[in-house]
């Protein structure tokens, strides 16, 4: 396998995610091509300079690269990791940005012995979508998943760690189910949560349109993620519906009794619970 530096990388989808490591690999492999149905996306990506080439034909632009990251919506990227397989030069690396795993691995696994695989979920975004909320540095020192698979080979695991890195990513290897089953809680219910509240809002306080004006920090930022792209976000749930359902039953069942607590003006009760919540995130999140 070639090194990073001698490399040609093609990213498929110059989204958010796609377009911001498109624009972060410039300069650091031979040459950056992106490739996308939207055209638009094409030509913001090369005046901006994120992309070396810009193509809208997936074949070309795969059979160019000695590396392919796969930057579409998860279940695209399941489509897709067949088609670009056949096309993917012998001992290239395919990879994703997808952030549910056990599925795309799945789908890895079938591709011919010559291709080499590694599943990747970068641990960052926005809530925001487009190429033109790409950013070259939404990468920098944020944790990035890689999820090998028995057939991936040490030197494909640090030609994709070397990638990570060249982005400005800290990488961390880590199994596919194993991901999933903690991207459920820390990840994936999070956007539901965000999405409640604002429907609960919408249900409670809509017709007050007073409401909006006296919205302050808390309620802007724990309802953040409830923007991001809902095909996205579609894909992640219905790819992981086993952790998200079970984190979403916990959670629940938590809500239930902070809410009764209250109800039965349990001071103390309450006092003792919160304490303990707000010292594990002290100690787990500063």
């Amino acid at each position: 396998m070639k090194p990073l530096s001698e490399s040609t990388v093609t990213i498929v989808g110059l989204g958010l995610m796609g377009g911001s490591l498109a624009g972060a690999l410039v300069g650091h492999c031979r040459q950056v091509i992106g490739v996308d149905r939207d055209t638009a996306a094409l030509t913001r990506a090369r005046e901006r300079g994120f992309v070396d080439q810009a193509v809208d034909d997936l074949e070309t632009g795969v059979r160019m690269a000695d590396i392919v990251v796969l930057a579409t919506p998860v279940r695209s990227i399941i489509g897709l990791v067949d088609q670009v397989g056949a096309w993917m030069q012998p001992d290239a690396l395919l990879m994703d940005l997808g952030s549910t795993k056990a599925l795309i691995l799945e789908a890895m696994a079938t591709l011919p012995e010559h291709v080499q695989v590694i599943g990747g979920h970068p641990m960052c975004g926005k809530e925001i979508s487009g190429f033109e909320a790409a950013d070259r540095d939404l990468f920098q020192g944020r944790t990035f998943i890689l999820s090998p698979l028995p057939r991936t080979s040490d030197e494909a695991l640090s030609l994709a760690e070397t990638l990570v890195m060249a982005a400005g990513a800290q990488p961390l290897v880590v199994d596919g189910t194993r991901q999933d089953y903690l991207a459920g809680t820390i990840s994936h219910l999070p956007y539901l949560l965000a999405c409640s509240l604002v429907g609960t809002a919408d249900a409670t306080t809509s017709p007050d349109p007073l409401v909006w004006q006296i919205v302050a920090g808390g309620y802007r930022d724990t309802s953040r993620v409830a923007g991001s792209d809902v095909t996205m976000m579609v894909d992640i749930l219905m790819t992981n519906r086993e952790h998200v359902t079970k984190a979403a039953e916990v959670c629940g069942e938590l809500l239930a009794e902070l809410a009764d607590l209250v109800a039965r003006g349990d001071e103390q009760a309450l006092r003792e619970r919160l304490t303990y919540i707000r010292q594990t995130r002290k100690e787990h999140y500063q």
